[in-house]
């Protein structure tokens, strides 16, 4: 198959099935050892699927001569276009059952070419699914259904140039289909950077970090992909839309919010003004260890509503803490990071450890200029922030191992102000763990940290482990993920705090929204995508 299903970038191959590269998915031996640790998985691990295996049909349309030198009919490159890299489009790799896979994939070089891609899909009752690095976790790039003739996979990674770099102003534009790195090795030359890092940096696209809303790797000020845009240019079936580009404006709504987070639905965004920033080159860090989670969250607290900013405020509980080998003996830990292109951060790290301290803290020996970005690859400060630094870059390859195993491993996220959170997270515990225990007769993990803080508020992030019943895996996830979600409606926490809607979250987001603002989004929808082709069902239907 290609290098990527993207068709960029390496000359390691990625997985089809499941997250990344497949020479990083853990080996047969490794899933059972940790299939050990979850009692009720299977003996031995599910084999890895074959594309060969896939009952693919025959394309339903043919494209016109004009596009047909954009377009594959390959089943290796149909198949890797199928469905996300949620524990649910896992599964189903793993059981033959991978869902719609796209007729054709087209790869568009420009925006013409998207156009009169959109333009022959709309006269053919074709949908299209818009596709970065086909990353998504919430079911955002399939097709579920059966009223379109056909589906085509728009690929936008042969769209993956920075156009310019403005240095004065200190911007770029760039086009929507850059995978992170990609995008990165372009700006580096001239001491800049996007400073975005989610956890599928590697594995996604400028594109869909703005057509999801993504949030970075960073805790506090700049961390959600909206903060960097200073214009987009997206193509609908209906024309182009280009905003000015502008550092801020008061003038009427913005455009831009229009197709931020819109995932596919509206337009295709091409391209985009983004706001850069200079290299850091001061970074300090540390782990600070509690015995009592809720002291740990006062503290954190504190930290986010003093004027500190750190780049990395990381509340592990003692689950997570001990998934990720940060800490043995039980405690939460605190990861802290602070990072500056301009001046030294140790009195701001030392301010905060201050803070961490007075709510019972035991802070570790403190490290200058160690990176605390995933990206970066810098030397992390002590033990606990190098073991979470590799466990947050490993975690999805040993979900895919414990899949494999039978298991049923999964996250999701979600924020809320801080008088909520101590008894959202409680109540996300409880609930979970309960209808886990109910759907399948084990006992769940059911784990969580915080990856974002803001001075009202947090972003909870939860992680559930559970051993499945063979072949029932789809049927326990979606039990799982109704209960999770009717818990964060209840308590009034947000659906999604940065993995987007999808079709997987799209009943919390009904709920969620206000009914005047779905009827604006209705008719924005029909106005803009008149045959309603474009990623039908996510969003609106």
């Amino acid at each position: 198959m290609p290098a990527s299903p993207s068709g960029h970038g390496t000359s390691r191959t990625r997985s089809w099935w499941g997250w990344g590269y497949a020479d990083s998915h853990p080996d047969d031996a490794e899933c059972v050892a940790m299939g050990a640790l979850l009692p009720g998985t299977l003996a031995r691990p599910l084999p890895i699927p074959r594309v060969a295996d896939l009952a693919i049909a025959r394309p339903g349309v043919t494209p016109p001569s004009s596009l047909a030198h954009l377009v594959s009919t390959d089943p290796e490159v149909r198949a890797a276009h199928a469905m996300g890299k949620a524990y649910r489009d896992i599964i189903r790799a793993l059981r033959g059952r991978p869902g719609r896979i796209p007729d054709l994939v087209a790869r568009p070089t420009d925006d013409r070419e998207v156009a009169d891609l959109l333009d022959w899909a709309g006269g053919q009752g074709v949908a299209v699914i818009p596709f970065g690095g086909g990353s998504s976790v919430v079911g955002g790039v399939e097709y579920r259904g059966d009223t379109h003739r056909a589906v085509l996979s728009l690929d936008l990674t042969s769209m993956d140039r920075v156009l310019e770099i403005d240095t004065v102003s200190r911007s770029a534009r760039i086009q929507a289909g850059a995978l992170g790195p990609v995008l990165e090795e372009q700006v580096r030359p001239h001491g800049l950077t996007l400073r975005h890092f989610p956890q599928s940096f590697e594995f996604s696209t400028l594109g869909g970090w703005l057509a999801t809303r993504a949030g970075g790797h960073y805790a506090t000020g700049r961390t959600h992909i909206d903060d960097f845009v200073q214009s987009l240019r997206v193509v609908t079936p209906a024309g182009s839309s280009t905003s000015l580009r502008l550092p801020a404006s008061g003038a009427g709504p913005s455009p831009d919010r229009l197709f931020l987070g819109s995932e596919g639905a509206l337009g295709v965004i091409t391209e985009a003004w983004m706001r850069l920033q200079e290299r850091p080159r001061h970074k300090a860090s540390a782990s600070v260890a509690f015995a009592d989670f809720p002291g740990a969250l006062e503290a954190v607290r504190g930290i986010a509503q003093s004027d500190l900013s750190p780049a990395n405020c990381r509340l592990l509980d003692p689950g997570e803490a001990l998934l990720s080998g940060a800490s043995q003996d039980g405690s939460s830990v605190l990861v802290l990071g602070f990072e500056s292109a301009t001046g030294r951060v140790d009195d701001r790290l030392a301010s905060a450890l201050e803070l961490a301290r007075a709510h019972g803290g035991r802070v570790g020996a403190p490290t200058a200029n160690a990176g605390t970005t995933p990206a970066d690859g810098d030397v992390p400060a002590d033990a606990a922030v190098s073991a979470w630094r590799s466990a947050f870059l490993r975690m999805p390859y040993l979900r895919d191992g414990l899949a494999r195993m039978g298991a049923v491993v999964d996250t999701f996220e979600t924020a809320a102000t801080w008088d909520r959170i101590p008894a959202l997270i409680d109540a996300v515990r409880t609930e979970v763990g309960s209808v886990a225990l109910k759907a399948t007769g084990h006992p769940a993990t059911v784990n969580c940290r915080l990856t974002q803080v803001y001075p009202d508020g947090a972003a909870p992030y939860f992680t559930v482990a559970v051993a499945g019943r063979p072949g029932e895996e789809v049927g326990i996830w979606d039990d799982i993920k109704a209960v999770a979600s009717d818990v964060l409606h209840r308590r009034r926490a947000t659906i999604t705090h940065h993995h987007a809607v999808g079709r997987d979250h799209r009943p919390g987001y009904d709920l969620q929204r206000p009914e005047p603002f779905a009827l604006a989004l209705r008719a924005a929808k029909d106005a803009l995508d008149p045959h309603h082709i474009l990623n039908p069902g996510v969003l609106i239907d």
